[in-house]
């Protein structure tokens, strides 16, 4: 499968403390990717790095075969990045209807499959708080405007950074019901999030990460096989 998005040999750092060791993965068009691993392992860093939220040392930010390494984050969304940033990245004094509006355009090769009618339809709760302020807005209904916001850049790749943390067990029903419908809809997804039950039955490839460096790749049911290393590096 062709990769759309492709990250070579990543070395990241904050002042002198060196976060990613070679970080390298791939993700293919479609293709559905789990990034997991203990707290402070690096995933969060990963995603920064690819989004250009973080500036690597060394190695390669492939999309679509450009190298957007050091790029600043508005190029890599361009591109057809887009991210679902831990924390959400919500603005308290903007209202939903202008979070949205403001994120709509087509993708960058004409993707426009995401439109605001259609986001709406996935997050029916959003319709019904148009006009409240992000400040307004529950700890759900911030993850659902931030995962809208992005969709409606119509992305190639969609990166979510912990994706149902911390919500409440019926919205994180709705969160990954959405995200299934993500990937029916082409849409390639690089997912970090701690419940891996969840990950393994929609995603393609589980990646773990453990100290800056990708310690298993392989299938949901490769992974299963490994009781020891889901142990080591998961806790479970």
């Amino acid at each position: 499968m062709t990769a759309i998005l492709e990250v070579k040999d990543l070395h990241t750092y904050y002042g002198q403390s060196h976060v990613l060791h070679g970080i390298s993965l791939t993700v293919a068009r479609g293709e559905t990717v789990a990034l997991v691993g203990r707290n402070g392992m690096g995933k969060t860093t990963t995603l920064a790095s690819i989004m250009g939220l973080v500036v690597p040392r060394e190695g390669a930010v492939r999309i679509h075969d450009i190298d957007f390494l050091g790029a600043a984050p508005h190029k890599v969304a361009r591109a057809g990045v887009s991210l679902v940033p831990e924390g959400r990245g919500i603005f308290p004094d903007l209202t939903v209807r202008e979070h949205l509006i403001m994120a709509a355009r087509p993708g960058p090769r004409g993707r426009d499959s995401f439109s605001l009618a259609r986001v709406l339809s996935l997050f029916p709760r959003l319709g019904e708080r148009m006009a409240h302020t992000g400040s307004a807005l529950s700890g759900g209904e911030q993850q659902m405007l931030s995962i809208g916001r992005a969709l409606l850049q119509n992305p190639d790749v969609l990166l979510l950074d912990e994706a149902t943390e911390g919500l409440a067990p019926l919205v994180r029903k709705e969160i990954w019901a959405v995200i299934r419908q993500i990937r029916a809809a082409g849409v390639a997804a690089l997912i970090v999030d701690k419940d891996l039950r969840a990950l393994s039955e929609i995603a393609d490839r589980v990646l773990i990460i453990a100290k800056g460096r990708i310690v298993f790749a392989g299938t949901p049911q490769e992974l299963s096989a490994e009781p020891e290393i889901k142990q080591r590096h998961l806790g479970v």
